[in-house]
């Protein structure tokens, strides 16, 4: 396994970076963050215009770049250094990766083409009231009238489900629990957005009553599609995680050499500079973690559910605690409004919940593990 980042690789890492400080500095995301989409359409179009990103992992036939896991965690790093607010995650993670893993090739020439050129936005919605995140649908159902598929039920978490074009339902039906497609301008429903402790990445619950849809993939595909999709999820989701980590850790670098304190940047006392090294160990140990996930995920590795599981936990906890040192080590400024270190801890926060929290991701570790070992 080479986890080192090849010439092109190092080359989109470096055009992601330039293209986001540009569009994505401090005062555009505490903007973007009071809007109710949390994003700006204008430059979604930019990043598919001039980037192409949207469609990373859009085979090449229907528009995209057929490139991989690994190209696509490149960019979400990037995105968590920035706070970029984007539906990238909802858009090209989870309705890419459902789409393609539920291997129809009709839906893919229809939905995909839409995603990969910035037209469309999509997310996936999967997680019910009180179920947790990697469970399969239960009262959201569905049911044929009259030719067509109707969706009762109710859904929430769901990643800009407020303002998709195109939402992804798994719902139950008599086949089992499959995976449809809806418009966001379908009759019968409903888009609440949700409050949440992170105000840049936006959540709704979505409520249908006899909203029209149409199959993608088989009827009882939904368990199968929904675990490619949240390994592939997780995975990039850490790469995100070490984002964070990282640009708090270059703010406190940076703090701690300017800030002076009985005639010396503190950065010269041992105390600071141990925690700053228990920083640099957090997000190098994460970073290990992340590419190795989004390396098998790239790769198609069988190893994916066990390296994804152990990427979303390791990453998200590291970024947690370096949020929690960075606000301690930046002193007064750091718990307040107006400097961006809280911003981050939201984020990190969220994350650590979103897709499962980390001892439901750990839980799954050991099941797996011990699965490998038994036999079983």
């Amino acid at each position: 396994m080479d986890l080192t980042f090849s010439d092109e690789q190092k080359d989109l890492q470096s055009v992601v970076r330039a293209f986001l400080h540009d569009v994505s500095p401090e005062e555009e995301v505490r903007r973007l963050m009071q809007t109710p989409s949390g994003y700006d359409a204008e430059v979604w179009t930019k990043m598919s215009d001039q980037l192409g990103l949207q469609g990373l992992a859009v085979p090449e036939d229907l528009g995209g770049a057929g490139a991989g896991a690994l190209e696509v965690g490149i960019v979400a790093e990037e995105m968590g250094r920035a706070l970029f607010g984007a539906p990238f995650l909802s858009t090209c993670v989870l309705a890419t990766q459902a789409i393609l893993a539920a291997d129809d090739p009709g839906c893919s020439r229809e939905l995909l083409p839409g995603i990969a050129c910035g037209v469309t936005v999509a997310t996936l919605a999967f997680t019910e009231p009180g179920r947790p995140w990697d469970a399969p649908a239960e009262r959201t159902t569905v049911r044929r009238s009259g030719g067509r598929w109707l969706l009762d039920g109710a859904k929430e978490l769901v990643l800009d489900g407020a303002h998709a074009d195109l939402v992804l339902v798994t719902a139950r039906g008599e086949q089992g629990v499959g995976l449809y497609a809806v418009s966001a301008d379908a009759a019968g429903l409903t888009r609440t957005p949700s409050r949440t402790l992170d105000p840049t990445r936006k959540l709704a619950r979505l409520e249908f009553a006899g909203v029209p849809a149409h199959p993608v993939g088989p009827e009882d595909a939904a368990g199968r599609i929904l675990s490619r999709v949240l390994d592939h999820a997780s995975a990039v989701l850490a790469a995100e995680a070490v984002g964070v980590a990282q640009h708090l850790l270059d703010v406190v670098v940076a703090h701690v050499k300017d800030r002076v304190q009985f005639g010396r940047p503190i950065g010269a006392f041992q105390a600071v500079q141990h925690a700053c090294a228990h920083m640099y160990v957090e997000v190098e140990s994460a970073r290990a973690a992340a590419h190795h996930a989004l390396w098998s995920a790239a790769a198609g590795s069988p190893d994916l559910p066990l390296a994804a599981s152990l990427a979303k936990a390791c990453c998200t906890d590291s970024a947690m605690r370096v949020a929690a040192e960075a606000i301690q080590l930046l002193g007064g400024i750091g718990v307040t409004w107006e400097h961006p270190a809280h911003l981050y801890f939201r984020r990190a926060k969220s994350s650590q919940l979103i897709f499962g929290g980390t001892d439901q991701h750990r839980d799954a570790l050991v099941r797996r593990l011990d699965a490998q070992l038994t036999g079983a």
